[in-house]
């Protein structure tokens, strides 16, 4: 009886097994069949189907940790410079808004650009460096072509998070504190 048993596991098993690898054989079959250069082309997984849909888990999760580098590295410029974003006129922080807008649209993949779920994240981030309600963040981004300041700002930040990505630094001409200074009475 003992012995029928382990042999009825021994079967079942690799009767699973084999399950197993047929069913891998006919994933990595299915996975030839969507095309790798869709990933590398709009920094989007592409589906079984080839439609992409969204940035993918990985790719926001980079993109939301470039963000905070780069609204890190713009907060201390300021703060160095005798700008404090925290205490700084709810004006500025929605400069500031603009500007890490702008650069989250250009280090996000084009098919995402301008989407609520970019601008939230934007937004939250602001939020988080600066201490202006993500709600007043988000008001300042939907309103952005309203204001030649906001969208002055809008376009350094494009500018600066562009150079940034090449060259791993933001020239003072596209920077936070220089953009916000020079429309900004402070």
């Amino acid at each position: 009886m003992v012995h029928g048993l382990v042999t009825a596991t021994e079967v079942g098993l690799l009767t699973l097994l084999a399950l197993l690898a047929a069913r891998m054989v006919s994933l990595s079959r299915s996975d030839l069949l969507v095309p790798a250069s869709a990933d590398n082309v709009t920094g989007q997984k592409a589906t079984r189907s080839g439609v992409s849909q969204g940035i993918a888990p990985p790719d926001r999760t980079e993109l939301f940790s470039q963000l905070h580098i780069l609204a890190g590295l713009q907060e201390r410029d300021c703060r160095v410079n005798g700008l404090v974003l925290t205490d700084a006129p709810q004006a500025v922080q929605t400069y500031a808004a603009a500007w890490l807008y702008g650069a989250s649209c250009a280090l996000s993949p084009k098919p995402v650009r301008h989407s609520e779920a970019l601008a939230g994240m934007a937004a939250g981030i602001v939020s988080r460096k600066t201490g202006i309600r993500q709600a007043e963040a988000l008001q300042a981004i939907s309103t952005l072509t309203q204001s030649s300041v906001l969208l002055a700002c809008y376009r350094a930040g494009l500018e600066g998070a562009e150079f940034w990505q090449a060259n791993r630094h933001v020239p003072a001409c596209s920077g936070l504190y220089e953009v916000v200074t020079s429309n900004a009475f402070i």
